[in-house]
């Protein structure tokens, strides 16, 4: 009874408990549904208050937009009015002017045509004026007895030998004038620029003496049976002289740069002792290697004393060899340093280019350097030489003129010519041979053999001067001034000459009787 019970009571709790729960999920699924359907509403109100106010930011851009557009309308509508009206403004002026240009037209049709009846009319005056003068001519024909032609033979005969001598005593005095005026100013100019520079003359010999420390090297410079002086002078191209001279050999040769190649080979073999042909050798070819370093630096030292610069370093080196040139005794190198100051300080005076014309003076000669090894002559060389390194037009005439084979086209040209004659010039810088110097005064005396009415001609002044006399019965005064220039053009065709040569026409008529 009691486990009944309490079965019924279990069931029953059971019943109710399940009752609970189904109720509690029913009403809490009622709360659900009702904040749903409230959420959804919210939203729904939401929504609609945001399509409103889109609509109303909608409407209100477009409103903008339309007023926007009506003023850019509106501008555009004036600026069109305005063109229109300065277009229409531009039309009227251009009809003004076409009225303007069309009076001018018929104005100069007017002009024309009246220019054209005064010409017709000067036409018919002129052929007035020719009958009138034909007849003139005519009546002074009859009258004189001289036709027209054969009186204008005669005072073309007349006015000729008028002309003739006035011409030429014009010319005289013009000639005497500026010869007169440029002789002072050049003479100014040359020894202006003669006394701003000054150097020592030295001449170049053919030997070079080595001194030794005693008599005993001279038999080892010699070798057994002579092997080292054979190979010494074989090596080197250098005569080797070993006289009764104390403690000194002499090297011979005409070549300056072989000669100094042998005397520091010599120099050092003595230093070092050791001399047989093997050492020669080997010293000689350090010898050569050293060498080339000398002329480049010989060459870069020649372009700092002229302040010269941008110059190819093989056309340094070969500035350097001329320090190994000589020219009739003088060094070739300090012959175009000498140029080449001469050239400035000329240029400085005349108000010229003082950089070119040095550049142009020291490279003159650069053609020396290599005429033993290139054929050709030196001036031909040195052009080539100057193309080949990119020189400037200035320095390539001036090599190319400075002994007259080509036109000098410039004035820097001309000034390293003059330049060159007083270096070469100036006494004691160059030895000449009395053989040179004596065909040099022949050729001179005989410049005016052939020219008609001279008698005697005379070279004076070591050739500095050229006097003739001429047979006055042949050649007047006047005639002698013509003689003067002709040779004085002949001299200058024919003959290659330092500095100038004064020509001199002696003209005299004595008269001479004898009393008895």
């Amino acid at each position: 009874m009691e486990w009944s019970s309490l079965l019924l009571g279990l069931l029953i709790g059971l019943i109710i408990g399940v009752s609970v729960i189904i109720i509690f999920n029913y009403i809490k699924n009622s709360n659900e549904t009702k904040k749903a359907e409230n959420v959804l509403d919210k939203a729904q109100k939401e929504a609609e208050k945001i399509k409103k106010d889109y609509l109303f930011e909608a409407k209100e851009e477009a409103h903008k937009l339309k007023i926007e557009t009506d003023e850019y309308v509106k501008e555009r509508k004036n600026e069109i009015k305005e063109n229109e009206d300065r277009l229409l403004a531009r039309e009227n002026n251009i009809d003004r002017r076409d009225q303007t240009i069309q009076n001018r037209e018929n104005q100069l049709e007017q002009k024309e045509q009246n220019l054209i009846e005064k010409q017709n009319e000067i036409q018919s005056e002129q052929v007035k004026i020719e009958e009138i003068k034909k007849e003139q001519l005519d009546l002074l024909e009859k009258i004189s007895g001289f036709s027209k032609n054969q009186a204008r033979e005669m005072v073309m005969q007349k006015y000729e030998e008028m002309m003739n001598l006035e011409i030429v005593n014009y010319i005289h005095e013009r000639e005497t004038e500026a010869q007169l005026e440029a002789d002072k100013k050049s003479k100014e100019l040359l020894v202006e620029a003669m006394q701003k520079y000054s150097s020592e003359v030295a001449n170049e010999q053919t030997i070079t003496v080595v001194t030794l420390p005693n008599d005993e090297m001279k038999g080892r410079i010699i070798g057994r049976e002579g092997r080292n002086i054979r190979t010494l002078e074989s090596v080197t191209g250098v005569d080797l002289i070993i006289d009764d001279t104390p403690e000194a050999i002499v090297l011979s040769s005409f070549d300056p740069y072989r000669r100094e190649i042998a005397r520091i080979t010599i120099e050092n073999l003595i230093k070092d002792g050791r001399i047989h042909p093997t050492r020669i050798e080997e010293l000689y070819d350090k010898t050569v290697k050293d060498m080339k370093v000398k002329v480049r630096d010989i060459g870069e030292t020649a372009l700092f004393e002229l302040g010269i610069t941008r110059v190819d370093p093989e056309l340094v080196e070969i500035l350097g060899r001329l320090q190994f040139r000589t020219s009739y005794g003088q060094n070739a190198l300090q012959h175009s340093i000498e140029v080449a100051n001469l050239s400035g300080l000329i240029a400085g005076e005349l108000g010229e280019n003082v950089m070119i014309a040095k550049r142009a003076g020291l490279f003159h000669d650069i053609g020396k350097a290599v005429d033993h090894e290139i054929e050709g002559s030196h001036v031909e060389i040195g052009a080539e030489l100057a193309k080949k390194y990119r020189e400037g037009k200035e320095v390539i005439n001036a090599i190319e003129s400075h002994h007259g084979d080509v036109p000098a086209t410039s004035v820097i040209s001309s000034i390293v010519a003059i330049a060159d004659a007083l270096s070469a010039s100036r006494p004691g810088a160059r030895n000449d041979s009395l053989e040179n110097y004596v065909k040099r005064l022949e050729d001179l005396e005989n410049i005016a053999s052939d020219i008609k009415g001279i008698d005697k001609t005379y070279a004076v002044q070591a050739g500095r001067e050229i006097r003739v006399i001429v047979k006055p019965e042949e050649i007047d005064d006047i005639g002698s001034f013509k003689v003067a220039r002709e040779i004085k053009e002949k001299i200058e065709n024919e003959l290659q000459y330092p500095g100038t040569i004064k020509v001199t026409v002696i003209r005299e008529t004595r008269a001479t009787e004898e009393a008895k």
